[in-house]
């Protein structure tokens, strides 16, 4: 899909993810609607793009319905919103565990629902699901994040074999751990020297590429980062026990740390 023109609503567009993507989209010639909760944060930002500004709070269902009953004529979902959800199960209490499978996974998948029935029927669109990898293998710590990300991987995998000759594409992007802004970075949690990190522009260029190239799935990782989730999806109890050994659980519990503090 060309984007010159195109109308393009991206959820999550606080973060500086979000604005990076905002900011790509921007520059492949997109006309944006921006949503999230924090107005103060989007309208700058918003000026910039020349683009419009719907405050959503995602936990919400109601305002999930009405997002999408606002944005009806958008060409392109990017289905970016997510809350960090890092640490043991044990954890979180229930509203905790419903607010997350709300924004993480509910919200996507009811905006590609009500925005992508009419894409079909004007024969052309794309929704681009922001998954991570942590939703392509498990890793201690991260039961609940995980659980809604692999639910995205699942959910964009079959929504785009069943909109399959329909002219709505359907792209799921799995960033790892992304520095200068995102969740793990906010987190303040160091990484083992030899893991590798990517930037928000990189994840950026992932969806505009995903989008314009109907890409299926997109990796945005260093090499060896990607080879090791291949290989936790061939052996995943033995990577799992590997992880472990080189530091995982200290990992977990940093970002654990780091995201209840911010609550």
């Amino acid at each position: 899909m060309d984007l010159s023109g195109r109308t393009v609503l991206l959820t999550g567009a606080t973060g500086g993810i979000g604005q990076a993507m905002a900011r790509r989209l921007h520059a492949s010639g997109a006309r944006l609607t921006l949503t999230g909760r924090r107005t103060e944060v989007l309208e700058p930002l918003a000026a910039e793009l020349a683009a419009a500004v719907i405050a959503a709070d995602l936990a919400d269902r109601d305002a999930v319905t009405a997002l999408a009953e606002r944005c009806t004529d958008v060409d392109v979902l990017v289905a970016n919103a997510a809350l960090p959800a890092s640490g043991s199960l044990f954890g979180f209490g229930v509203e905790d565990i419903d607010r997350a499978l709300d924004v993480n996974l509910r919200a996507p998948v009811v905006l590609a629902r009500l925005l992508g029935e009419q894409m079909v029927a004007r024969g052309s669109g794309h929704i681009v699901l922001m998954s991570s990898l942590a939703g392509k293998a498990t890793s201690g710590g991260a039961s609940l994040y995980s659980a809604t990300k692999f639910g995205l991987r699942g959910f964009g995998q079959a929504l785009r074999t069943d909109l399959h000759g329909s002219g709505v594409g359907v792209s799921i992007v799995f960033p790892g751990f992304v520095r200068d802004a995102g969740m793990f970075h906010e987190s303040g949690a160091t990484l083992p020297s030899f893991v590798g990190t990517s930037t928000p522009d990189q994840v950026a260029a992932a969806v505009v590429d995903a989008i314009v190239r109907d890409r299926a799935e997109v990796d945005v990782a260093p090499l060896t980062m990607r080879a090791g989730v291949k290989l936790a999806e061939l052996a995943p109890t033995t990577v799992a026990a590997l992880a472990h050994r080189i530091g995982g659980a200290r990992l977990a519990d940093e970002m654990s740390g780091g995201q209840h503090a911010k609550r």
